[in-house]
């Protein structure tokens, strides 16, 4: 999620991908290629969101209408969003710096990078694509209390210096996008991380991860890594928890998380790369 270069035209040269750009009337031309992989990944995770996911995300869904054969357009995101939240999409590369990255959640938009990945990389990459931005997290952000929840980290990590912002990242990370909540039906998915991931979707919910009543201190304690399946998941005893901390002080959370220092990682160590 961070980058030292904001710029869409340096996109391919840091991470594969080249961000599609939008015509003058705010439209992407989507190669048929682009459109298949869009579909497969609709019609494959789809299937796996009855009794897995929070009703607020199938609301959401519902609310968003998104087309199955084609990668929709960012304009027919907006007005949906607009509509619910007053949120709206904002087309990046898919890397971004961490200040541009805060400024957008701030304004309430949300960064979508406009490239999908390629039908080899299906089940994991790295960077965030159109489709982990739209169908993992939209949705949610057409519920009132995530999206304040959404906006006010916005604010505040805008405000933050350096080292506060990695502690923020570690709460984000454990809420916006690997966040669990308990219902009345079960333990249900809101974290867009997850949903978007098939493999994720089954691992969160099974006996193989530990699961953590939620408390933002332990958050942002918390170390993880982005390119495994999670080993920790904090649940939510209820959606409205996100809106509640919205109104709380969580700088002073972040403050007192560095006091305590980190957590030991409950992985192994990211291998290291080899020239």
């Amino acid at each position: 999620m961070t980058s030292s270069n904001p710029h869409l035209s340096d996109v391919a040269s840091k991470t594969g991908y080249r961000a599609r750009l939008p015509d003058e009337n705010g439209r992407i031309d989507w190669p048929e290629q682009d459109n298949a992989t869009w579909h497969t990944l609709m019609q494959r995770q789809l299937g796996m969101l009855e009794g897995r996911v929070c009703q607020e995300y199938l609301d959401g869904l519902e609310r968003l209408a998104l087309p199955e054969d084609r990668v929709p357009q960012l304009a027919d995101i907006d007005r949906v969003l607009q509509a619910s939240t007053g949120w709206q999409t904002a087309q990046v590369p898919a890397l971004i710096p961490f200040n541009t990255f805060f400024e957008l959640l701030a304004n309430r938009r949300f960064p979508v990078a406009t490239f999908i990945r390629t039908p080899e990389e299906l089940d994991y990459l790295k960077e965030p694509d159109i489709f982990h931005e739209i169908f993992g997290h939209c949705p949610m952000l057409t519920n009132p209390a995530f999206a304040e929840f959404t906006a006010t980290y916005g604010r505040l990590g805008l405000a933050a210096e350096p080292k506060e912002r990695v502690y923020l990242a570690r709460l984000y990370w454990m809420t916006v996008e690997f966040g669990l909540v308990d219902t009345p039906a079960g333990r249900r998915i809101y974290g867009g991380g997850i949903i978007s991931s098939p493999k994720e979707t089954l691992h969160a919910l099974s006996d193989v991860p530990e699961h953590l009543p939620f408390d933002p201190i332990e958050a942002l304690r918390t170390p993880y890594r982005i390119d495994i399946l999670q080993p920790l998941y904090y649940v939510l005893d209820d959606l409205s928890t996100l809106h509640e901390l919205s109104q709380q002080d969580i700088m002073g959370m972040v403050h007192k998380a560095m006091e305590l220092g980190l957590h030991e990682p409950r992985f192994e160590p990211a291998p290291k790369k080899t020239a």
